[in-house]
C-alpha cells in the first residue's frame, strides 16, 4: 500500500489589499488594481499542524484557551513593558503589550535596525533574542559599539534565516522578547518558494503570531518599504499584526519620524521624533525648536504654523515660493504637504481673495523634512504663498493656525489652548486664530496677543496691513 501525500493547494493573493482568489484574476475585485495577484502554495493540513506545533512548543507558558462570559473577563490590562524610550512608548500607546506582535516598517537605511538595537540594549532587565537575517554577528557588534550602553548579559544575538531553527533556539533560551530583522529574510521549510515571497512572508508571520499569542512573549517584526511607500509583502501582513509603526524621514535630513499606522492597544495619531546622530538616534522632546529656523528676518514666503500631531503641539515653518511660469503649464509642487489640498487652497486664494496665480509656479515645503497632515496648516500655507507672491516678509513673532473652507472662511481647529500655550512658550508675541474658537475661551491667562479672524481676508489684512 502506498501512502498518498496530500498536495499543497495553489491560491492567489492580491499584493495590494490581501484579497484571496482560487484562480488568477487580472483586476482585483476588492481594490481595483491590475496585475496584483501573486501565486502561492497553501500548506496542507499536515504541514499546518506541524507549523502550529513548532510555534506552540517554542512558548514556555502556553495559554489554554477556553470559553468565557463577557462579565467574567477582567478589566485589568496586562502591565506594559517599558521600552526605556519615551517616544517609542508614546507611539506604542504606553509601552509594549505582552503577547503582542508589532511590525516596524521603513525604507532601507532609514534607521530601523539602529532604533531596535539601541532600544533593546537599554533594557538589561529583560532577556531579549535579536534574530538577524540580514547582518552578521560581527556587523551587529560594530553597530552596538557605536551606541552608548551599559553591559547587558541578557541581550542575545542569533544570525539565522530558518524559522524552524529560530523556534528551536527560542525553546532553548526562553527569551522574554523576540526581534526579527527582517521578516522578508526569514523562510520556512513548509513553503516551497524563496525568502521574501508572499507565501513565505505570510506563513512566517502567521507562525510567529501563533507563538506570541500562545506564549505571551511579544514579537517585533522589522519590514521593508516598497517604492510606492507600502510595506513589502502582502497586505494581509498588516492584518495579522497588532501594531504597525512606520519609521520615516528624508535621508538628507537628520530628523526621523516614528508614526503609528495601526494600533489595537492605543491611538494611531501619535508621533515620535528622533534626530540621527553618529552614535545612534536621539529622542527629540521639544521638536518646535528644531523645526524652526533660527533667523528668517527679512525673508518672504515663510509662515509659522502651530500644528498638532497626536497629543503633541509643535510649531513648524512653512516655506513657499511663487514665480512666473517658465513654461505653458504652471507647476504645483508640495513637499511634506498634500498637493491636492494645496491646489484647493490656491483656488480659494484666487476666487475669494482675488489674487491671480493662474500663470505662476507655486512650490511649498515643510521645513525639516516633516510631513504634516494637520488641517490647521491651511492658514499658514495661504499666508506663505501670498508673502512670496508680493515679496513681503511676515513680521517676526507672528504665528497662526486655522482650517480654510471653500468659501474662504477660517474654520475652528481642535485643542486651541495647547497650540496657544506652545506658541507662547517659544516666545511668539502675536497669533492668528479662528474666531469660532474664542467662544467660551478665557484669553486673559495668556500673554500672547490673539487675533481672531472669520475670513481669509481678515487674516491677510492682520498680517500685511
Amino acid at each position: 500500500m502506498y501512502s498518498i501525500m496530500a498536495k499543497d493547494k495553489i491560491a492567489y493573493v492580491c499584493s495590494n489589499c490581501g484579497q484571496e482568489s482560487p484562480k488568477w484574476i487580472g483586476k482585483c475585485p476588492s481594490c481595483g488594481q491590475w496585475n496584483t495577484f501573486k501565486e502561492f502554495r497553501v500548506a496542507n493540513d499536515t504541514k499546518e499542524k506541524a507549523a502550529t506545533t513548532a510555534a506552540a512548543s517554542a512558548g514556555h507558558a502556553l495559554r489554554k484557551n477556553k470559553v468565557l462570559k463577557l462579565h467574567d473577563i477582567s478589566n485589568q490590562d496586562d502591565p506594559r513593558i517599558d521600552m526605556h524610550d519615551e517616544e517609542l512608548n508614546r507611539v506604542l500607546g504606553g509601552g509594549l503589550v505582552p503577547g503582542s506582535i508589532v511590525l516596524l516598517g521603513g525604507e532601507p537605511g532609514i534607521g530601523k535596525s539602529t532604533l531596535s538595537l539601541q532600544t533593546m540594549l537599554r533594557m538589561p532587565e529583560k532577556k531579549i533574542l535579536y534574530v538577524s537575517g540580514e547582518e552578521s554577528a560581527h556587523q551587529l557588534k560594530m553597530r552596538a559599539n557605536r551606541i552608548p550602553h551599559e553591559e547587558n548579559d541578557h541581550f542575545l544575538i542569533l544570525c539565522e534565516n530558518s524559522l524552524e531553527h529560530i523556534f528551536n533556539h527560542i525553546k532553548d533560551e526562553q527569551p522574554e522578547l523576540v526581534i526579527i530583522d527582517s521578516i522578508q529574510t526569514i523562510m520556512t521549510e513548509d513553503v516551497e518558494s524563496s525568502a521574501g515571497s508572499i507565501a513565505q512572508v505570510r506563513e512566517c508571520a502567521s507562525s510567529l503570531l501563533r507563538f506570541a499569542k500562545t506564549s505571551g512573549v511579544p514579537v517585533i517584526l522589522i519590514g521593508h518599504i516598497t517604492k510606492e511607500g507600502t510595506l513589502a509583502g502582502p497586505k494581509i501582513l498588516e492584518h495579522i499584526v497588532d501594531t504597525v509603526i512606520q519609521f520615516e524621514g528624508d535621508q538628507h535630513y537628520m530628523y526621523r519620524i516614528l508614526r503609528s499606522m495601526k494600533n489595537r492597544f492605543g491611538s494611531t495619531a501619535e508621533l515620535g521624533i528622533y534626530e540621527m546622530q553618529q552614535n545612534g538616534l536621539r529622542q527629540v522632546s521639544n521638536p518646535s525648536e528644531l523645526l524652526l529656523t533660527q533667523d528668517h528676518e527679512g525673508l518672504s514666503g515663510i509662515a509659522i504654523s502651530s500644528a498638532i500631531e497626536g497629543v503633541r503641539p509643535f510649531l513648524v515653518e512653512t516655506q513657499a515660493l511663487v514665480s512666473t511660469a517658465a513654461y505653458g503649464t504652471p507647476q504645483r509642487s508640495a513637499t511634506g504637504f498634500d498637493q491636492r489640498r494645496l491646489n484647493m487652497l490656491l483656488a480659494v486664494l484666487e476666487k475669494r481673495v482675488g489674487f491671480k496665480l493662474m500663470q505662476k509656479d507655486v512650490f511649498i515645503n515643510i521645513a525639516g523634512g516633516l510631513r504634516v497632515t494637520d488641517l490647521a496648516m491651511d492658514l499658514s500655507i495661504i499666508a506663505a504663498v501670498l508673502s512670496s507672491n508680493v515679496d513681503t516678509p511676515i513680521e517676526n513673532g507672528w504665528c497662526m493656525c486655522g482650517e480654510v473652507g471653500l468659501s474662504g472662511e477660517v474654520r475652528p481647529v481642535n485643542r486651541i489652548e495647547q497650540r496657544i500655550a506652545e506658541a507662547e512658550k517659544l516666545g511668539f508675541s502675536d497669533m492668528i486664530v479662528p474666531k469660532y474658537n474664542m467662544q467660551g475661551f478665557d484669553s486673559k491667562k495668556y500673554h500672547i496677543r490673539l487675533h481672531p479672524v472669520r475670513k481669509v481676508e481678515e487674516a491677510l489684512r492682520a498680517l500685511f496691513g
